[in-house]
């Protein structure tokens, strides 16, 4: 499976992700796009960040399981907050996630900004992902 680590000789991660990751032979990479705080019928969950977050990673959850793969299969995290206000709440819903997903602390790589804004003012976190999934046979998509 997927191997994720912290190699010595830096120091180590400043909060919970590995500085490495890397997929065996015989996975597909998965690129996924942002996701946002919205349900399946396009409204927002939220204006508070913790909310957006949680369903922000519920829809990768989602996307995942879509593509034939679920957390184990995470290469990499990358999350974009519209603001430092906002931090707290994305550290919110992000530890429970990452406490669910990754019970024994294997996290995936990580890396967060912030920006000044997103797509529409009222979005204040995004998560996008790269995954490495099964193979699927042709014409099983």
């Amino acid at each position: 499976m997927i191997r994720r680590w912290s190699p010595p000789g830096i120091g180590p991660p400043i909060g919970p992700y590995s500085h490495l990751a890397v997929a065996p032979p015989g996975l597909s990479t998965v690129a996924i796009a942002g996701q946002i705080g919205t349900r399946p019928d396009g409204k927002l969950v939220g204006v508070d960040a913790e909310s957006q977050t949680r369903q922000a990673l519920a829809n990768l959850g989602s996307v995942l399981a879509a593509a034939g793969g679920g957390p184990r299969h995470l290469l990499r995290l990358f999350a974009m907050v519209a603001g430092r206000e906002h931090l707290p709440g994305y550290r919110a819903g992000l530890t429970g996630w990452l406490s669910t997903w990754f019970p024994g602390g294997d996290f995936p790589v990580q890396s967060l900004i912030l920006v000044a804004g997103l797509a529409r003012p009222e979005i204040v976190v995004e998560v996008e992902a790269t995954a490495a999934v099964p193979l699927r046979a042709p014409g099983t998509d």
